[in-house]
């Protein structure tokens, strides 16, 4: 069923604009039809009563969202060449990420200037919109702006857990408690991987050194591999 992040605080709702568009021109949706807003968590099932320039619905039900995981991952991804980081953000968001920020580390070799970031955000959040409303989750998932990985080491302080993964070893993962709520930091390197001073940095900040096992995985690989392993670790598998 079409999945929109609208809210739908009334019986009878107005859907306008590009929503509106996208069911009456893209999905070429008809009166009687179902489709599901999903606003603050709350999954709401919808019929078509009028399709135009404006689509009227009405709401037949109301459910808490089941598809969110009980803990907050945020995915701290050091900015790979060409659109690997879009297919990075596009899996992470089907894993049950709850937060994307691109880093800019030692070894990155795509370093945009400030227009192009800009650029590449909204089309990063774009991605992150539809992988959202394609499996089903209960939130639009945030891509945030660029950071340095001193600002990144910074923002992770106030986690329950933080683990940077290391090709060159580090503690499993399986050993880590991983928390079944609250909140978790990734951080993923490119492909150059993590500079020493920058693995030492993190250990001065309180981050795990972690490992992902005996082979070294692409910058691409790694995070969702990382993810899938909080997720069984959490319970929320």
């Amino acid at each position: 069923m079409p999945r929109f992040f609208e809210q739908a605080p009334t019986d009878i709702v107005t859907l306008m604009g590009e929503t509106a568009s996208h069911i009456s021109r893209s999905l070429r949706m008809r009166v009687g039809e179902h489709i599901t807003l999903c606003d603050n968590g709350v999954d709401t099932d919808c019929v078509i009563e009028s399709v135009g320039e404006e689509v009227v619905v009405r709401v037949l039900s109301r459910k808490p969202n089941e598809s969110e995981p009980t803990v907050k991952t945020t995915l701290y991804q050091c900015v790979p060449k060409g659109d690997k980081l879009e297919t990075v953000i596009q899996k992470a968001v089907e894993l049950g990420v709850d937060r994307v920020v691109p880093v800019l580390s030692k070894r990155c070799v795509s370093r945009p200037d400030e227009k192009s970031a800009k650029k590449k955000s909204v089309r990063y959040n774009k991605i992150a919109l539809e992988s959202c409303k394609q499996s089903g989750r209960g939130k639009v998932v945030e891509v945030g702006e660029m950071i340095t990985l001193d600002k990144a080491f910074e923002n992770s302080k106030n986690d329950d857990c933080a683990m940077l993964f290391y090709e060159c070893g580090g503690e499993k993962l399986s050993d880590k408690i991983v928390p079944q709520s609250g909140s978790c930091s990734l951080f993923i390197g490119p492909e150059g991987g993590f500079d020493e001073m920058e693995v030492e940095k993190a250990k001065a900040n309180g981050i795990h050194i972690c490992t992902l096992g005996p082979r070294i995985l692409r910058t691409e690989t790694a995070p969702l591999a990382a993810l899938c392993c909080v997720m069984i670790y959490s319970n929320n598998i």
